[in-house]
């Protein structure tokens, strides 16, 4: 666990990287007569390329481009007024941006000015069925075929290269992964751990060397330039992790990569330590700001993994020195400041977010208005197919028959995508106090709104709306409760 970061001037300096004086430098090496003796200098040698390393960035797929693209496809399973939606990508993150009519079995968004990157393609708002599609304005004519009402089942192009590559690329990725969590489940509770670790290692290879198959197999494209983004040819080198990649490259804002690369990033490179994040920080904003766009992407990347990695000491670290600081966020945009908002909005002693949801027996229930009937209002975020909600809620269920006539009460906010489910796990565990649900798990604009992404989540509310504690099981909640009520 994170210790409690200590913010001081002292670090805040180091960390801006301000050079030393003139005599400090002097300091440093000999002296001869009050005179500096220059140290001889020390020849070094910059490692090689590994030469299993394949660069697919080429001069037609490098840089951003924009350009005009016809979109357009079929679903080969009739669904008579239904709506297929697109969605723009940031990352990991997607924002829908237009929706047009399934006219049998056709849809047809027209033709757009459109930049290269990860476009998503849905039926409806249901997260589960999605499907990524590359859109690189190189292919003037993009035409997707999806053969069931599944989206990412098989999906096919006639007449795009570059989603032809990426449809059978990610089938291939998508077993490689599902086997490598598989063997890290297996792992856990293994006495052969030494001997997974080999098949993880094997696999992981088998996985890359799939990777520079697909940018052999399709060059220029930017299926290539990604999956070469996805491996880092020094990865091991602190000072040359970031080197193949051109920060002025927008591009690479609509994909998983700068995502990928700062969390392997971190991972190797800050020894796990406050200071070890603070100096990995300082790297990717000094690299990133050539670029604003990149720049933005960059920090907002690293301020929400650190947040969602319950380590939000880190996370206002570059929120407050970055994003919020009156000289260094100058040139940022106001997106980024107000999704910084949403992290603060979430710290202990703020106010999160209202909300107003349909109940599992279909009332209306409003968070402020619960929270004013009590004195202390538990938000717990959880699941029917969660298992760790099924262990807590059996606890909170006793917490709950001990509390709420002293004036605590409960707002139970499922994530399920899936009325039936919802409703049988309420009934099943006899929940007294009100449950609400969107239907669309992570993407609900509540799970949204308060930056869920597992279960349980929990935010204990005081009388005003302010978060009084987050705790991370319910017996710390019945501990606040039973000092403080």
């Amino acid at each position: 666990m994170m210790n409690q970061l200590i913010l001081s001037i002292f670090s805040v300096l180091t960390l801006a990287g301000c050079a030393p004086s003139g005599e400090e430098k002097a300091s440093g090496d000999q002296k001869e007569n009050g005179k500096v003796a220059q140290a001889t200098p020390v020849e070094q040698t910059q490692p090689q390329v590994p030469s299993d390393y394949v660069n697919g960035i080429t001069e037609k797929n490098s840089g951003d481009k924009v350009g005009p693209v016809h979109l357009y496809g079929s679903i080969r399973v009739p669904m008579p007024g239904k709506k297929i939606y697109l969605y723009e990508t940031e990352g990991k993150n997607h924002f829908a941006a237009d929706s047009v009519d399934i006219n049998g079995t056709e849809f047809d968004f027209g033709t757009r000015e459109m930049h290269r990157g990860f476009y998503m393609l849905g039926m409806g708002n249901d997260p589960n069925n999605m499907m990524a599609v590359i859109i690189n304005p190189d292919e003037p004519e993009i035409d997707i075929d999806f053969t069931s009402n599944r989206l990412n089942m098989n999906p096919a192009s006639s007449n795009s290269n570059e989603n032809k590559g990426w449809f059978q690329y990610y089938k291939q990725e998508q077993v490689l992964d599902r086997e490598i969590k598989g063997l890290r489940r297996q792992r856990s509770s293994s006495s052969f751990k030494d001997r997974i670790d080999q098949q993880i290692a094997e696999k992981e290879q088998e996985l890359k060397q799939t990777q520079i198959d697909f940018i052999k197999r399709f060059p220029d494209t930017f299926l290539a330039k990604y999956l070469t983004w996805k491996n880092p040819p020094f990865p091991g080198e602190k000072g040359r992790y970031w080197e193949d990649i051109d920060f002025n490259d927008e591009s690479i804002t609509r994909t998983p990569a700068m995502a990928d690369r700062i969390q392997d990033f971190m991972r190797k490179h800050s020894g796990g330590q406050e200071s070890g994040f603070f100096n990995c920080i300082d790297l990717v904003k000094t690299k990133s700001e050539v670029n604003n766009v990149v720049l933005e992407h960059a920090l907002y990347t690293m301020m929400d993994g650190f947040y969602q990695s319950s380590m939000e000491d880190i996370s206002m670290y570059i929120l407050d020195n970055y994003v919020l600081d009156g000289d260094c966020s100058a040139d940022l945009s106001d997106v980024i400041k107000q999704r910084a908002q949403g992290i603060i909005n979430l710290q202990i002693g703020n106010t999160p977010p209202d909300f107003t949801i349909e109940s599992w027996d279909g009332k209306t229930v409003n968070l402020m208005k619960e929270v004013k009937s009590n004195e202390y209002t538990l938000v717990m975020f959880w699941a029917s197919w969660c298992h760790k909600c099924e262990q807590e809620i059996p606890v909170l269920k006793n917490v709950y028959s001990t509390y709420k006539s002293r004036g605590f009460g409960v707002v139970g906010v499922s994530v399920d995508n899936q009325k039936p489910a919802f409703v049988k796990a309420v009934e099943e565990n006899e929940l007294e106090w009100p449950n609400v649900c969107q239907y669309m798990m992570w993407d609900s604009p509540v799970a949204k709104d308060y930056r869920v992404t597992a279960t349980p989540a929990l935010f204990l509310l005081n009388k005003e709306g302010q978060i009084v504690d987050k705790p991370k099981r319910i017996f710390q909640v019945e501990q606040f409760l039973s000092k403080n009520m």
